[in-house]
């Protein structure tokens, strides 16, 4: 189950983390000395994936695999602590989405599953498990299934795919003539499907001239620091003791104080110009103040001193040590069940998991809507196209205004 996962371990310049090492060189080196903590979130997905594996390896590699064997590995898998019912249908909805670009092809196309690949000549040491290889002719396509439920992962130039691809090429090259490869993110937990097409051509173009250099520097530790989005995304492990970070983040203060007199800028009021070039820059900063906040608060839990700060004593909410034992006392002493107990429906995901997905079409996909999101600030850059002002403005007030005022 955790091969993916060790094997991430012991990659220096690892395709997971590929848009840090890339963009900010000298992070990897910096990062390994730092411990390993691997989350639950993690691990869930780990196991995700190993349910994946099992149920493609007997579709495409084991045909010969036993009803008995495949029952016995996954109810081992479903012993897991972190197993839940949901996982098989998530993971169904992968195979399916893999099932379907394979059974696309007039005969059986070449199918590879948690495939190690190498992509060394591009990246020192350079290597990653690849979900699932399918091959074609001349199309190779790159499967990644992601359970995370967070940002919604896209294929068009992830990096981390684009080493994936670099690999598998280089590790089918001599078997088959490669021209087109195509990317897919598979996310099914927020209904994400994403696909990315390039060339080989263009694919080798950019391991040479981007990838190349810049892992020489990653693998040596040299470069310049450059935060950026990807310290959150990639999960950096130093991101909040970065200098580069807290330099970037604390130069905000030039924004607002005059340094000559210490004193607030003046005019009190920022233009618009001025409010969006320091929301730009600031985006970030909210999430990494948390986690030095964080790493401060670990440090005090350890017995270590940060000057400045100790650790008291949260608040909290009164609770009841028995329920069952008090509520079953009030009701015998008279009290109605119906005033002491609140009856409400489940949420809408829970309800999902209850319900089988061949049933779900019928009795909950019809009632199913999805209403408009209140407006929400987003940089000029985000792929979500902005909102009408003007018609959001009508339907919060029941539409446009049909009063009319009598004569």
């Amino acid at each position: 189950m955790g091969k993916k996962m060790e094997e991430r371990k012991h990659a220096l310049l690892s395709a997971s983390s590929a848009k840090k090492w890339l963009y900010c060189t000298p992070s990897a080196v910096l990062e390994e000395s730092m411990p390993d903590v691997e989350s639950d979130y993690a691990k869930e997905g780990t196991l995700a994936h190993a349910i994946c594996e099992l149920k493609l390896n007997r579709l495409f590699v084991d045909r010969n695999m036993s009803d008995r064997t495949y029952k016995s590995r996954l109810k081992k898998l479903q012993g897991e602590e972190l197993y839940q019912a949901e996982m098989e249908s998530y993971t169904d909805e992968y195979v399916d989405y893999v099932s379907s670009i394979s059974f696309e092809f007039p005969h059986a196309p070449f199918v590879a599953v948690e495939k190690r690949l190498d992509y060394s000549p591009w990246a020192p040491e350079g290597f990653g498990t690849g979900d699932c290889i399918i091959i074609y002719g001349n199309d190779m396509h790159i499967i990644d299934f992601k359970y995370g439920m967070g940002v919604p992962v896209k294929a068009e130039n992830n990096p981390q795919m684009a080493l994936y691809g670099l690999g598998a090429w280089n590790e089918y090259k001599m078997l088959f003539t490669i021209e087109n490869v195509h990317f897919h993110i598979v996310q099914p937990r927020i209904r994400n499907y994403s696909l990315w097409t390039t060339t080989r051509k263009d694919l080798l173009d950019w391991g040479d001239s981007f990838v190349k250099p810049r892992s020489a520097l990653a693998y040596k530790g040299e470069g310049e620091f450059s935060p950026g989005s990807y310290c959150k995304e990639g999960f950096c492990k130093v991101y909040g003791r970065c200098r580069a970070t807290a330099d970037m983040h604390m130069s905000l203060m030039d924004e607002a104080l005059d340094k000559a007199t210490d004193q607030i800028r003046k005019p009190p009021l920022l233009s618009n110009e001025e409010v969006g070039s320091i929301l730009k820059r600031a985006q970030f900063l909210k999430d990494w103040v948390g986690k030095l906040e964080a790493y401060a608060q670990g440090e005090l839990l350890k017995g270590q001193d940060v000057p400045g700060w100790k650790l008291v004593e949260g608040r909290s909410n009164r609770e009841l040590t028995n329920p069952d034992q008090v509520f079953a006392g009030l009701m015998a002493a008279g009290y109605e069940e119906a005033v002491l107990y609140t009856k409400k429906p489940i949420p809408l995901g829970e309800l999902e998991k209850l319900i089988p997905k061949e049933q779900r079409g019928k009795l909950l996909t019809p009632y199913i809507i999805k209403p408009q999101g209140k407006p929400t600030l987003a940089p000029a850059d985000d792929k979500r196209p902005a909102i009408n002002i003007g018609s959001r403005a009508e339907e919060a007030f029941g539409g446009k205004n049909t009063y009319k005022e009598e004569k």
